[in-house]
């Protein structure tokens, strides 16, 4: 009987369930909204309605699976957001989303508690209103009397224990908590404490790919029944292995609206160069891929982009195309998008042309990025290679500037990195792969954009 296997990417906006061959063709396509309850600086969603939008999306892609074993499942997600668990693992308090602000007193709190250096060099985060550590210590305070807790998960961690994996924590998404001692590979002990929790609800730590336990019958999911369950880990991580950015030092830039620079390196760093690139935005963490870390920082390059096309009026094709007329002349044109709430453009006179304009905010956006590779390599030693992924990844303009920028590059486009991670994490969990070296590659016409080279295919 052929195998298949079925990855599962939990994101903020949609849940994203993909069925492959073992070869890596995909064969059935499953995707289900998730929709966030959201008031002034507060955005939650049940993690009864979150499983709920995960089991849909599964459902969807199994019912159109041809013939065959899924003999394994990996689930991939967000970072950061908690699902607290009481004793009957129930959860007690909402999913809180990673941008919500009502930790701010906790934030305060944490910065007198501990300093930005320290905390860096514990956890490899910049000390900042993101991390778990502070929505817990918001959700654990006295006045919310809040039920005995038992069990703290992530996200991709809940959704895997509900299909029957071991409660576990992956060690990509342990790094984005706040609670996670970064040399030791280990719980963070006084964090946890400052933050409300215990000891024992926190959960044996794992590489992604570990084999956790076999789904169970749900309804709808009958054919699941069985699999190999594995957590894939932290999103951004797993769709670099999806896209094959698995090399010391290679690195993915996923330009969506929300513009993610993930780099995989070699274990270790000195604790002072930890500060400094943590200093600039960065974070380090464990990867999902054993013996690796990750440095990862982004930028909203892709909303300031869609900011931009509002103003000039063009489409991305019609903008692309005013940028190109305008040759090698060069413009004084400059654009400052790094929040793209305060855009400002300058050097604007009665000759500007909507080319210009775009040109410099496309150069702008790469600069951003272009500081954080820089600010990597600094740290890490040099990138290897690189693979842009994302809807900005097929326009013409970005293409060109960052091949001004950053060099060579190879594009993948028309597929969903995080899911095909996580399918292949649980390739590895259900023995299908012996590891990461006997993932198949990309194919279905994968174009490469190698230096000097402009076309780009779309894989079918």
């Amino acid at each position: 009987m052929t195998q298949l296997l079925a990855g599962l990417d939990v994101g903020t906006s949609s849940c994203k369930a993909v069925v492959y061959t073992i070869e890596g063709d995909v064969v059935a396509y499953g995707r289900t909204a998730t929709h966030w309850e959201r008031t002034s600086g507060r955005t939650e969603i049940s993690a009864v309605a979150l499983l709920a939008a995960a089991e849909a999306a599964l459902r969807e892609a199994v019912a159109a699976a041809p013939d065959g074993e899924i003999v394994g499942v990996g689930v991939t997600s967000m970072g950061e957001s908690s699902v607290l668990l009481d004793r009957r693992d129930r959860p007690v308090v909402p999913v809180i989303a990673w941008h919500d602000t009502r930790d701010t007193r906790e934030l305060e709190e944490l910065e007198a508690w501990v300093s930005r250096s320290e905390f860096a060099k514990r956890t490899g985060l910049p000390l900042r209103q993101q991390w778990s550590i502070t929505k817990i210590r918001w959700a654990t305070r006295p006045e919310r009397q809040l039920a005995d807790v038992a069990r703290r998960l992530d996200v991709a961690e809940w959704i895997a224990f509900s299909l029957g994996a071991a409660p576990v924590a992956e060690q990509s998404l342990a790094s984005r908590t706040g609670l996670f001692d970064l040399a030791a590979r280990d719980w963070w002990l006084d964090g946890v404490q400052w933050a409300g929790g215990s000891a024992r609800w926190m959960p044996e730590i794992v590489t992604a790919g570990t084999s956790l336990g076999r789904a169970s019958v749900r309804p709808g999911l009958e054919r699941l029944a069985g699999a190999t369950v594995t957590v894939a880990g932290h999103d951004h991580q797993v769709a670099a292995v999806g896209v094959g950015a698995v090399g010391e030092g290679d690195a993915l830039d996923s330009c969506g609206t929300a513009e993610a620079i993930v780099r995989t390196i070699r274990r270790g760093m000195p604790a002072e160069a930890i500060d400094t690139v943590t200093a600039a935005g960065v974070t380090v963490g464990w990867s999902p891929l054993a013996g690796r870390w990750t440095l990862l920082g982004g930028t909203q390059g892709g909303r300031a982009l869609q900011v931009i096309l509002d103003v000039v009026g063009l489409s991305p094709e019609e903008a692309a195309h005013a940028a190109a007329a305008l040759g090698a002349v060069s413009s004084p044109v400059r654009v400052d998008a790094a929040d793209p709430e305060k855009i400002s453009i300058t050097g604007i006179d009665s000759s500007t042309r909507p080319g210009a304009i775009w040109r410099a905010a496309v150069d702008d956006v790469t600069e951003q990025v272009a500081a954080i590779d820089a600010a990597m390599t600094k740290a890490a030693g040099p990138r290897g290679d690189l693979v842009i992924t994302g809807g900005w990844s097929g326009d013409r303009s970005v293409q060109e500037s960052k091949r001004r920028r950053l060099g060579g590059f190879r594009v993948v486009a028309g597929m969903e990195a995080g899911s095909r991670g996580a399918a292949l994490f649980a390739g590895q969990a259900a023995g299908v792969y012996r590891g990461v070296s006997d993932f198949p590659p990309i194919k279905g016409g994968l174009a490469l954009l190698k230096r000097g080279m402009d076309e780009v295919g779309v894989p079918a």
